[in-house]
């Protein structure tokens, strides 16, 4: 059901014509001549739409607050700074529709009482930049942006800052610091940007995807977006379908379906026959959701309830051959170099987690590991200073909850049972299924495998850098991980 992406590849996203013949700029004309500011919100709040960026706070409330802020200047930005690993949503919407965002900005604008935009965008994504310059300069060409707008008297522009890629400026208040052109570092909270943002104005503050459904709902109303989705959370959602899934890509669904249709009906389940292990959600933020969970309806609720969270929208799913103490570690160590080191529990806690897991998986785990994790994990929770931190032992936790075996296995058996961990596993040679082909010694790349011709061959250890090179290129399922 495509409504963020209701335009994506069926318009020239380069000509400002082909938007206004799909409905484009029909919203903000109804909200200049049409609507009072107060109708406006109204309509958000009938519509319930909740921010996308992750916290699914309420729009309309976040729209209030900086609408009954007296200051004369106020602003509006855009995080379009996309960091979670595997995701690609915001991106995509820039590229393919970068007028429904200029539009619901300007919106905004008018609705509260600013005058002046930002959209915040990662420098590595030159398309959408390069799009959303040639959106801005034709909008302003066609009297849609800048001064006078449509003839209604409301002045407003759209500037672009760009974001060097930092993960830790996707969280509202370290992205304004970077606008202003400090280091990108959280603050703490409150004041909220709603009352005290950018500059120390009134600030409102929403990601692509949130701004993406705006036009839609002053279009078609709040009660026909309320209709779409769940009690708890209207509309649809945006998901960047990754990993081990034979159809990847962007899917948009109604709120409520459950993973089990996106994985196997739209995702056309596991590659390679592959058996299905979890599915990551929510990045670095979020946690890992089992088989036991797949036809959990999808909604801001549902996931925290089973130990995950919605996040931007990545999705990553996992098979069988992915070990998930190896899945846990590669997402702390993201946390890890992308913290920035301002409050000790996150710069401290993070890295004491990672060396726990660095350690289980190059076999020197022991049974006391299990509880330190949970208690650094628990001082990280309360005691860091933003959601990074706060939620940086997520995908620990949860899959500590859900893979305790798994864990157990690398610290007590000292066993991989994936096969990932290189410390971890040892290759040899079943010498009943070998025939001697020589396919494997000729491919290792240090020597490490030895025999004569038709007979069967043996690996040495001590040599054995682990590659994997040997079973791939073995015809016969000779060599076997143990």
């Amino acid at each position: 059901m495509r409504i963020v992406l209701r335009n994506c590849g069926s318009i020239d996203p380069e000509n400002i014509d082909e938007y206004i013949a799909a409905g484009g700029y029909k919203a903000l004309e109804k909200v200049l001549f049409e609507m009072t500011p107060d109708d406006v919100i109204g309509e958000l709040k009938t519509a319930g739409l909740r921010g996308r960026g992750g916290a699914g706070f309420p729009t309309w409330m976040k729209w209030n607050f900086t609408k009954q802020e007296t200051d004369p200047v106020k602003y509006v930005v855009c995080n379009a700074d996309e960091g979670d690993p595997g995701a690609y949503m915001d991106r995509s919407t820039l590229e393919g529709d970068p007028h429904s965002v200029l539009e619901a900005m300007t919106i905004c604008g008018h609705t509260v009482g600013a005058h002046q935009g930002f959209i915040y965008i990662r420098a590595e994504y030159p398309l959408a930049i390069h799009r959303l310059e040639v959106a801005m300069k034709q909008a302003r060409e066609y009297g849609l942006l800048g001064k006078d707008i449509l003839g209604s008297g409301f002045d407003y522009d759209i500037e672009i800052r760009l974001g060097a890629g930092a993960f830790v400026c996707g969280e509202e208040t370290a992205l304004l610091q970077s606008i202003e052109g400090h280091r990108g570092m959280p603050k703490p909270r409150p004041p909220f940007p709603a009352s005290k943002g950018l500059w120390g104005k009134p600030t409102v503050i929403n990601n692509v995807e949130t701004w993406a459904n705006v036009a839609q709902i002053i279009t078609n109303g709040g009660e026909w977006f309320a209709s779409i989705g769940t009690p708890d959370s209207h509309g649809t959602k945006v998901f960047a379908l990754t990993g081990k899934i034979c159809n990847s890509g962007l899917v948009e669904v109604p709120m409520g379906t459950t993973l089990r249709e996106i994985v196997y009906d739209i995702g056309g389940g596991i590659a390679h026959g592959k058996k299905f292990k979890a599915v990551q959600t929510g990045g670095p933020s979020g946690g890992v959701i089992t088989e036991e969970n797949l036809d959990t309806p999808i909604d801001f609720g549902g996931l925290q309830k089973i130990g995950s969270m919605m996040g931007s929208g990545g999705m990553i799913v996992m098979d069988e051959d992915d070990c998930i103490v190896d899945v846990a570690k590669f997402y702390l160590n993201f946390t890890v170099d992308e913290s920035c080191g301002k409050c000790a529990p996150c710069r401290i806690g993070g890295k004491s987690l990672y060396n726990i897991l660095e350690k289980i998986t190059q076999g020197h785990g022991d049974e006391n590991d299990i509880k330190q994790i949970e208690q650094i994990a628990h001082a990280m929770k309360i005691g860091s200073l933003c959601a990074l931190g706060q939620t940086a032992p997520n995908p620990v936790l949860s899959t500590l909850h859900y893979f305790p075996e798994e864990y157990k296995a690398h610290i007590i058996d000292k066993k991989c049972p994936s096969g990932k961990c290189k410390k971890l596993i040892s290759y040899e040679i079943n010498p009943s299924k070998c025939i001697g082909c020589t396919a494997c010694s000729r491919k290792c790349p240090v020597g490490a495998i030895s025999g004569e011709v038709k007979k069967p061959h043996k690996i040495n250890g001590n040599v054995c850098i682990k590659c994997g090179v040997c079973k791939d290129t073995c015809k016969f399922s000779a060599i076997e991980i143990h």
